[in-house]
């Protein structure tokens, strides 16, 4: 899976529209093999993206889980350490 894609489900606030199609376009980039798509395939692209996030949102309100929501910033500190760790030097 592409590592711009982040897990959005469970979260408190939920995923915002934006963060939705911000991984829809990162999967059609990914799966497209362009980042940036010609005039020819620009509204294909555009059309992708859109069915993307709007099946995506529909998934996230539709998932159920007993889990507690998890904390963005909480997240984010654990993801840093990792990469800190990841990346250190030897």
């Amino acid at each position: 899976m592409c590592r711009n894609i982040r897990t959005l489900h469970n979260f408190e606030p939920a995923a915002s529209d934006d963060e939705v199609h911000a991984a829809a376009l990162q999967y059609v980039r990914k799966i497209s093999g362009s980042t940036t798509p010609s005039q020819a395939n620009r509204a294909a692209f555009d059309r992708a993206v859109a069915e993307i996030a709007h099946i995506t949102q529909h998934l996230l309100d539709d998932l159920v889980t007993t889990a507690p929501p998890k904390d963005r910033e909480v997240e984010a500190a654990k993801a840093k350490a990792r990469s800190a760790q990841r990346f250190a030097p030897v």
